[in-house]
């Protein structure tokens, strides 16, 4: 198999896993992308946020007011732009990410021991570090 055939069934694999795995949440992804990039980076804005994930201010911010509403997330004035308002994960929020990320891997994680073999699992154990480079890389571009 050639390198853009490899790519594109690479692509298309990993595109239908992630949808699939949505499926598993029970909170809005949008809700659920944003107490992720919390809990990765650290306090952000509403606009850091939406130019982290690639979308509108106006749906990340939906997502937030949703958030803010649920105690998942608190607003503080930001400390260099009163204007904006800097973003935090709370513990309530830090616990509902967790379960959710949980509930994931323990349904991906059921997925992975019945329909994958012995040798089929060490073979997927041993691309999860190549697939960890190569996102590093492409995040290089």
């Amino acid at each position: 198999m050639d390198d853009s055939r490899l790519a594109e069934e690479l692509r298309l694999a990993i595109g239908q896993l992630v949808r699939t795995v949505r499926t598993a949440d029970t909170m809005p992804p949008g809700e659920a992308a944003v107490l992720g990039y919390l809990d990765r980076s650290g306090p952000m804005t509403t606009a850091d946020i939406a130019q982290q994930r690639g979308v509108s201010h106006q749906s990340v911010a939906k997502a937030v007011k949703e958030l803010l509403a649920q105690g998942f997330v608190e607003a503080e004035a930001h400390p260099r732009d009163g204007r904006k308002l800097l973003l935090h994960l709370t513990s309530a929020g830090r616990g509902r990410l967790a379960e959710e990320r949980q509930r994931r891997a323990g349904w991906l994680g059921a997925a992975i021991n019945e329909a994958l073999d012995r040798d089929e699992r060490k073979t997927l154990a041993a691309a999860v570090p190549l697939l960890s480079r190569l996102t590093e890389h492409l995040k290089g571009k």
